[in-house]
């Protein structure tokens, strides 16, 4: 491996542990101003100290992200969609590697839409984006993305999906939990880490699926509104990072989390 790909890969995935806490931060990229992300600078600015990397767009990153808290970056590099519009699953590659290399970013996401009618276009999309960026030295990692089709989310499919990201030469896929996670993880070359879901407010059950994900051979996360949406962001954060690199059981990182405030009225 080259020294620049290994310094990046080091980086975001601390060689201590070999594990790894994305804090996803580039959902407003197709929702816009989601909740509790209306305002970036304010929801991240305790939470960049606790992940080993921000998963964010440029404009984000230039706009939002200071740059002397010096976070590590995955900048996002593929879109095109909105939630209002009649797919998701229609993405294109949105930024090149001089930009990339300006922002001085760690590495890249792309999306893939493994099954779906623009499979073809976001595979070469994740292909394209591997020629053009390890030409530099910065790794990709592919997300298997599955638009408004959360039903997809089976170990079948999801192994499939891992599979084929890491034949195409992503680096890391982020990819969702399931039954049986072994069979994606152990039929993936790449490292896996586990995306978020659908929201949740409960702590117990974020730190649980996480915590099953890598006893069945995930590296790590890469989460973003079961943290931030959640009214004690730091303190399911500390949790995470807990379970992640301390090897933290479900009741270790509950300790960590603030009680529910008391309901209003």
């Amino acid at each position: 491996m080259d020294w620049g790909m290994e310094r990046r890969l080091a980086q975001i995935i601390p060689p201590t542990t070999g594990k790894a806490f994305f804090l996803a931060v580039d959902h407003g990229y197709f929702l816009g101003p989601t909740r509790m992300l209306e305002r970036p600078a304010e929801t991240v600015k305790d939470l960049v100290p606790i992940a080993d990397a921000l998963f964010v767009t440029r404009g984000v990153l230039r706009h939002a992200i200071p740059a002397a808290s010096a976070p590590n970056v995955i900048l996002r590099i593929s879109g095109g969609n909105s939630i209002v519009g009649p797919t998701l699953e229609n993405e294109t590659l949105v930024v090149d590697p001089e930009e990339a290399i300006r922002l001085g970013v760690q590495a890249v996401g792309v999306s893939i839409f493994v099954g779906s009618e623009y499979e073809k276009a976001t595979l070469t999309n994740l292909a394209t984006a591997v020629n053009q960026y390890e030409r530099y030295g910065i790794p990709v990692m592919a997300v298997t993305a599955v638009g408004k089709e959360l039903e997809k989310r089976d170990a079948r499919y999801l192994s499939l999906a891992c599979r084929i990201a890491a034949e195409l030469g992503a680096r890391v896929v982020k990819t969702y939990w399931c039954e049986d996670f072994e069979k994606v993880t152990e039929t993936c070359p790449a490292p896996v880490v586990i995306a978020g879901g659908p929201k949740t407010d409960d702590a117990r059950e974020v730190f649980a699926f996480v915590r099953d994900g890598i006893d069945r051979g995930a590296i790590g996360v890469n989460l973003g509104r079961n943290i931030w949406q959640h009214y004690d962001p730091v303190g399911v954060a500390s949790g995470l990072r807990a379970i992640i690199h301390d090897g933290a059981g479900v009741d270790e990182a509950m300790a960590m989390v603030a009680p529910a405030p008391a309901p209003v009225g």
